[in-house]
């Protein structure tokens, strides 16, 4: 029962509201994030490496507005970029809902490139200026648990509407995305304070910028780990549902439902991941994340391969399964690694060139992706799962780079 009680975080009652927004904001996320590449193919007749494109577009243009966004957070604070990137999220995601031809694709996907370069970076920073520095580690714990759920709940209900027989489905749950950013800015608008930005200091110094935050030898080294993890890791799931579809024959409603298993399973685990890996060294613990990664992927095409229908979907659902433990060790981490790296007065920078990894990682893993799964659909996987492997080993050699306090995840301390 203790160990149960010590599950709750305890968090500041503003950085709760926030993520009930955030819930919202994920729920619609998941309506669309399994059935893009279906609709864009399936629907409006895309070739996939097309698609692979364009969603990379998002992140490229994403890699050009993250490190504006980290510059303006430092002058002015998490929340008006927060909410000035939903609006741009809003208009993009719903462009999707319009999209016939391929240059409309690359249009909507530059526009939700903006809100998505601008998101991250102002929501880590705002989460962490409302939270105290020893609740960091279960503040951003819960942040991907609220993430999660909306996401597997989402899939879930994408799935019960989706159906490539009736476009106008499609077209609605890109829609109600884009009303969930709507709902999200009224929650961080009305319910959330801001946070002012840090004192530079000596004001007579000379401007900081990029180029000290690049400095930072152990940061960039985690940077590194972490755009190799997410292209081989998370940008895989681009490409599950479209595998799932035409190589194993999964129809739309159990692929909502393999996604739902990977977002129970975070919910469930999460936080109790994020206790237990308390105290101990963490790149061992990212370490461990890549070869648990490396094996959910080498399920993959034993699904593919092997089996159809409901055997294939029960298959995929380990599989995600397993994944989502591996995205438990990656949250209990990846987040407070960095605000423990970064220097105050400069930590929307370092937010944004934390983005810029997961941006660059989902620019290069679609973009890859959707010619590699044309060229091999199977080996794709295997592929995937490699790099997944030897960069957990790579995290663990890095690891004497790390200034010893951050080295391991610190104990919570009691509210």
């Amino acid at each position: 029962m203790g160990f149960l009680r010590s599950l709750n975080p305890q968090l500041p009652r503003s950085v709760q509201t926030l993520q009930v927004g955030g819930l919202a904001n994920a729920f619609g996320n998941g309506i669309v994030i399994p059935f893009t590449f279906i609709y864009l193919h399936n629907v409006r007749g895309i070739g996939l490496g097309m698609i692979g494109l364009i969603l990379a577009t998002n992140a490229a243009v994403s890699l050009v507005a993250g490190p504006v966004t980290g510059t303006l957070v430092d002058r002015v604070g998490g929340k008006r970029l927060l909410a000035a990137s939903l609006l741009f999220l809003t208009a993009g995601y719903g462009g999707y809902a319009f999209v016939h031809h391929p240059w409309q694709g690359f249009v909507t996907a530059a526009v939700a490139g903006i809100g998505n370069g601008a998101f991250w970076p102002a929501q880590s920073t705002l989460i962490a200026g409302l939270t105290p520095e020893s609740k960091r580690t279960p503040a951003f714990a819960m942040q991907r648990v609220v993430m999660n759920l909306g996401i597997g709940l989402g899939a879930l209900t994408g799935g019960l509407v989706a159906s490539t027989s009736q476009p106008g489905s499609f077209e609605l749950l890109f829609l109600v995305d884009a009303a969930t950013f709507l709902v999200y800015l009224a929650v961080l608008w009305i319910l959330v304070p801001d946070v002012p930005p840090a004192p530079r200091g000596d004001t007579r110094a000379p401007s900081r910028g990029y180029a000290d935050v690049l400095r930072n030898r152990p940061f960039r080294a985690v940077l590194l780990v972490n755009t190799l993890f997410i292209f081989a890791g998370f940008a895989g799931f681009d490409l599950v549902a479209v595998y799932a579809k035409n190589l194993a024959g999964v129809d739309e409603r159990a692929i909502g439902l393999v996604f739902l298993v990977n977002t129970l399973v975070i919910v469930v685990a999460q936080l109790p991941i994020a206790k237990l890996v308390e105290g101990r060294r963490r790149m061992a613990t990212l370490g461990l994340m890549g070869f648990v990664w490396a094996g959910a992927w080498l399920l993959v095409p034993v699904a593919g391969i092997w089996l159809r229908g409901t055997a294939a979907a029960t298959l995929l659902a380990v599989a995600v399964g397993v994944f989502g433990i591996g995205e438990c060790l990656h949250g209990a981490v990846q987040a407070p690694l960095v605000t423990d790296l970064a220097e105050p007065d400069l930590i929307g920078r370092y937010m944004a060139l934390s983005a810029l990894s997961w941006q660059v990682g989902f620019m290069l893993g679609p973009a890859v992706g959707g010619f590699a799964i044309a060229l091999s659909p199977h080996g794709t996987w295997i592929g995937a799962a490699a790099i997944c492997g030897a960069t957990g080993l790579l995290a663990l050699a890095l690891e004497p780079l790390l200034p010893h306090h951050a080295r391991h995840t610190p104990q919570a301390t009691p509210a």
